[in-house]
């Protein structure tokens, strides 16, 4: 929580009122593990918003409990795709008109994802972060002079400290493959591909969990280029370049898309739904997501830390 995000739920609360003194500069500066200029920094923004006057020598104050004022997002994605466009959409929509949003990307380089983040500090009311694999950002994202909040996929370091909705990727992969478990009956194997440096490793969990338990066997591959298809087996894909060497690999081998091989695809578009006979999708719903995400930055409210699981949905077509 920020000295800032601080003051307003106080004041929310009712346990600052109209005319209080605020803890000193020193107090804030061991309390939120800052710099005496970061705590400066958020005074100078209470001061802009009105919220709060100094007085020469003696401290801040209360000046005003109005502390709804306009909302500035700055939404800090890995990429932009079809799917997460939905999400973009929604939370625009959702959001509302009077809101400004920023839009950026760190195409999953750290150092990027950084400087983004210190270049925008203090521009923004609410910065929404995509930290993906990144570990370790936990101060980094403390330090924003602004409210916080994790979106999509994230470490278990970060959970419980900043609002977030995200996917459970193993849990996903796993409840959806049992779901679909009577159309998987004419399948050995199931063979994930994904590029792990960017891909979340939690689908390759919630795949081994449910093969163990249900008899089948399973791989997880970064590629099938250059590599024959195995008949029998069901192939989970989270890129649409690989979906797409899939179906030429099955039309070279000439084997059937949900006879010869089954294909599952993470992530639904409505490119899949009309392709070779209807791919398969589990995909978590990123519209939902959107909206969501608005929901907690208009209602953000004291109590304890949301951390929502976003729901799925596993559309069954012609590639099972």
């Amino acid at each position: 929580m920020s000295v800032v995000h601080w003051v307003e739920e106080e004041i929310r609360s009712g346990d600052l009122r109209l005319g209080d003194r605020l803890p000193s500069a020193n107090a804030f500066r061991i309390k939120f593990s800052l710099s005496r200029s970061s705590v400066f920094l958020a005074m100078k923004d209470l001061c802009a918003r009105g919220i709060v006057h100094p007085q020469e020598a003696v401290g801040y104050f209360v000046k005003s409990t109005y502390i709804d004022v306009q909302e500035k997002v700055l939404l800090l994605f890995n990429e932009l795709t079809s799917f997460k466009e939905d999400l973009y959409r929604s939370f625009l929509d959702e959001l509302g008109p009077d809101v400004p949003v920023d839009i950026v990307f760190h195409h999953y380089d750290r150092r990027v994802f950084e400087n983004q983040l210190r270049e925008a500090d203090g521009n923004y009311t609410s910065y929404v972060v995509m930290p993906g694999k990144f570990r370790g950002l936990r101060s980094l994202l403390e330090s924003l002079h602004g409210k916080v909040f994790l979106v999509d996929h994230y470490q278990d370091d970060l959970r419980g400290h900043f609002p977030a909705v995200g996917q459970d990727f193993e849990q996903d992969t796993y409840d959806a493959l049992v779901q679909g478990l009577p159309h998987l009956r004419k399948y050995s194997s199931i063979v994930l591909l994904q590029h792990h440096a960017i891909e979340p490793e939690e689908r390759c969990d919630g795949l081994r969990r449910f093969c163990g338990e249900y008899g089948f066997s399973s791989l997880a591959l970064p590629s099938i280029q250059g590599m024959s298809l195995i008949p029998g087996t069901l192939y989970l894909t989270a890129e649409d370049r690989e979906l797409v060497r899939l179906i030429k690999q099955a039309r070279q081998q000439n084997l059937g898309i949900g006879t010869g091989i089954g294909i599952l695809s993470y992530n639904e578009s409505l490119l899949k739904e009309v392709i070779a006979n209807g791919i398969s999708t589990l995909s978590t719903d990123f519209t939902q997501m959107g909206r969501t995400l608005a929901g907690l930055i208009r209602r953000q409210t004291p109590g304890p830390v949301p951390d929502i699981r976003n729901p799925w949905i596993l559309r069954l077509r012609g590639s099972i």
